[in-house]
């Protein structure tokens, strides 16, 4: 999850956040993706897209799957593949652009967004989707976490509704379902509202 709503595509803001901790990085798994990843929703070759310092990817690595984990914040990266060094399990990592997945040469079954639709402007979010349809093979899913227009207050990332969820996956894509969710943060209190969405490929 991004803090700033202003920024759409900012490097270094998301540089700065892992200087220390920034409140979406928990330590482990969002419950409602591990809850997911228990009920076996996950399957073949999985790309976490902004995948922070890991925690998605290694769930599903440990699971066996082929798991690659993408972030733009070096640090973040350079974080998760200290983790792997030191757990022993090896996602694959990579510095790069969630707008520009094509460059992966690369198509996937599974997609993780862990708070990432959600800190785009309208016109990269259009972009994104696009991004996103270029790695999720015909048939995959895309698995998304992102902020509520439940949350109560401004700070944080924008707010989105069921409405623009449905709205920008339409063309190529079929939403299978869109629930309440909360995600874990590591501030007071302890979680925020969002939205989880299961979005099909077609």
């Amino acid at each position: 999850m991004a803090e700033n709503v202003k920024p759409s595509h900012d490097r270094a803001h998301f540089e700065q956040s892992y200087v220390t901790t920034p409140p979406w990085d928990i330590g482990r798994p969002q419950p409602r993706f591990l809850k997911l990843a228990q009920e076996g929703a996950f399957r073949g070759r999985v790309l976490d897209v902004g995948c922070g310092t890991g925690e998605h990817a290694f769930m599903t690595a440990a699971l066996g799957l082929d798991t690659t984990g993408i972030d733009f914040s070096p640090s973040a990266i350079g974080q998760a593949e200290a983790k792997a060094k030191a757990r022993g399990i090896h996602p694959r990592f990579l510095v790069g652009d969630a707008l520009q997945l094509e460059k992966l040469g690369e198509q996937f079954d599974t997609v993780i967004d862990s708070g990432v639709f959600h800190v785009f402007n309208d016109p990269d979010r259009v972009r994104y989707v696009k991004s996103l349809a270029a790695a999720t093979r015909i048939g995959g899913e895309y698995f998304m976490a992102c902020f509520s227009d439940r949350q109560p207050g401004d700070w944080g990332p924008r707010r989105v509704t069921q409405d623009e969820i449905r709205a920008s996956f339409v063309e190529g894509w079929q939403v299978a379902s869109i629930e309440d969710a909360k995600f874990d943060v590591n501030m007071d209190p302890p979680f925020v509202y969002a939205w989880l969405a299961r979005i099909r490929r077609v």
